[in-house]
């Protein structure tokens, strides 16, 4: 993918006035546009933020759809953040904490994410066999396998450039929560109003579950993520630099990271809503309020909204799972790999960067290995909630802190807009890490 279009406007930039006017590129196709803020964003509904929404939906019918207003500004602004870091200095998140702050922070830090990835791909490659078994029958366990190897051949030996358009392709699964919508009876009039004013509950059941929306929409991977695939993307485009080295260029990359990035995140809240509006306005109101897992809301969507609705929801299941199992493998793999100082990337080969295809394959097979053992899904999952929230704050707050330095960001430090914004979604997600311990 190729950004060549030249775009002026941009958040918390001015061109300096002795700087020759650049020629303007023609414009190219909004699509073309996108590419690490929908990815990103289209990853964040992974099967286990299915099984967390749908919960949401069916415990507490149309009492949490206002969450998703709340979070979607908050994600768009520390989502731009983490972007703008990878573009400006032409290093991911690891990298940029390694370089400015102690040995322990970046180790604890990256341990931690290593070690929640790993568990979500477990739940994750679950769900998806799970799924499949109940679109087609056979053997959950033999899909599970199959889809592990997927992902891995598809990282491993298909170069960047290729590769970065099927990811972005692959969001178009996500259609399916939209299009079930279409196919159950919602109130729209009920559901529109629980949306647009909230009643807040202060039980502690109520909390714990508005704490798990959060986390989960607001995840550390997502940064990691989204920083590198800017590094990526500049690294793979002839002609594009980092932008504290070509400033030229920043009217245009900082341009695309604003309205790439809104459209990513409002994608994924979009489709977060949907599967609340789903679920609410079926299983809820059936009196199915207990939902563990996303295949548990397919298969309790069978008997009430009919075949077709359970058989997009199912297939969704699949289809963003083979979206986020390569986002979470690859986040753990950039930020092990930046913090060792290894070669690092998707567009080099396995003998280019060994360690760093090392560790995307090590999560990925532990991951698979871990649903073959005895260790409950659930508990994982919770487990990798927990810690997502926990770390999700430094992270946010170093992010923050490098956003602003001039030593990391010379002349593109973010503007004082976007900083409040970040600070208060790093406030919000603590606010959350409190609740989250006060209810457990």
């Amino acid at each position: 993918m190729t950004f060549r279009e030249t775009q002026a406007g941009s958040v918390g930039y001015h061109r300096p006035v002795n700087q020759p006017m650049e020629r303007r590129a023609p414009r190219i196709p909004l699509l073309n546009r996108l590419g690490p803020g929908l990815i990103t964003g289209a990853a964040d509904d992974d099967p286990s933020g299915i099984a967390t929404y749908s919960q949401a939906g069916a415990q507490y019918g149309y009492g949490l759809l206002w969450s998703v207003f709340l979070t979607t500004p908050l994600m768009v602004g520390i989502q731009i953040v983490s972007a703008r870091i990878g573009r400006v200095t032409g290093h991911g998140l690891a990298a940029n904490i390694r370089d400015h702050y102690p040995p322990w922070l970046l180790y604890s830090i990256v341990a931690l994410l290593l070690f929640a990835n790993t568990l979500n791909i477990a739940a994750d490659l679950g769900a998806m066999g799970a799924a499949l078994q109940l679109l087609v029958g056979g053997s959950a366990e033999i899909y599970i396998i199959f889809f592990a190897l997927l992902s891995l051949v598809l990282q491993i030996f298909i170069p960047f450039p290729k590769y970065a358009p099927l990811l972005k392709w692959l969001t178009l699964a996500l259609l399916g929560y939209v299009a079930t919508v279409l196919v159950v009876d919602v109130p729209w009039f009920e559901a529109g109003a629980a949306a647009l004013v909230p009643k807040i509950q202060f039980r502690p059941e109520y909390v714990a579950t508005l704490v798990a929306v959060l986390g989960t929409t607001i995840s550390p991977y997502l940064f990691f993520w989204q920083a590198s695939q800017e590094v990526e993307e500049q690294r793979a485009t002839p002609g594009h630099e980092p932008l504290r080295e070509a400033p030229h260029q920043a009217d245009e990359h900082i341009q695309r990271i604003k309205v790439d990035t809104w459209i990513g995140m409002t994608f994924s809240n979009l489709v977060a809503f949907c599967i609340m509006l789903t679920t609410a306005a079926t299983l809820h109101a059936h009196g199915v309020t207990n939902i563990d897992t996303a295949e548990e809301a397919a298969r309790a969507l069978r008997p009430i909204a009919g075949e077709f609705a359970f058989a997009l929801f199912a297939a969704g299941i699949v289809g963003t799972g083979l979206l986020a199992i390569p986002v979470l493998a690859g986040s753990a793999a950039y930020a092990v790999a930046e913090s060792r100082r290894w070669p690092i990337g998707l567009g080099l080969t396995l003998a280019e960067a060994r360690g760093f295809y090392a560790i995307l394959a090590a999560a990925t097979l532990i991951g698979m290995v871990i649903d073959f053992t005895h260790v409950d899904p659930i508990k994982a999952l919770l487990w990798a909630a927990v810690v997502n929230g926990v770390i999700a704050v430094p992270i946010m707050g170093v992010m923050m802190l490098l956003a602003a330095k001039s030593a990391v960001m010379g002349e593109f430090a973010v503007s004082r807009r976007l900083s409040v914004l970040g600070w208060f979604s790093t406030a919000v997600m603590a606010a959350a890490v409190i609740a989250m311990f006060a209810t457990l």
